[in-house]
């Protein structure tokens, strides 16, 4: 996304010419979101036990993000077929980090 965000935009299969025109700007802006993100992971991975708030900002984002490409589904931005597209890459991370977020669960996985 940071070197090459046109090959970002016109190669993903997650059809993104769909959500609108390419803007190599905002492409890179999003490469930048996501090294963040990816980091936060890496945080949270190492440190389990205190990586409650950073995971919640995490699923902030991932449900967000999630909410965001439903209602352009439900409303007719994006074409039905991202229901399938986005399931593995936007729907499925969101319910997982919701799932995760849910104390019992995270006591159960040896978190806090």
């Amino acid at each position: 996304m940071l070197f090459f965000p046109l090959s970002w935009y016109t190669n993903l299969p997650a059809d993104v010419p769909h959500t609108g025109p390419f803007n190599p700007h905002f492409v890179r802006d999003l490469g930048v979101v996501y090294i963040v993100v990816a980091l936060a992971f890496g945080w949270s991975a190492r440190n389990i036990d205190r990586s409650r708030p950073v995971h919640l900002a995490l699923t902030a984002f991932f449900a967000g993000h999630a909410l965001i490409h439903l209602a352009d589904i439900v409303v007719g931005r994006l074409p039905h077929s991202h229901w399938l597209i986005d399931t593995p890459g936007v729907f499925a991370p969101a319910l997982i980090m919701i799932v995760l977020a849910v104390p019992s669960v995270r006591r159960r996985l040896g978190g806090t």
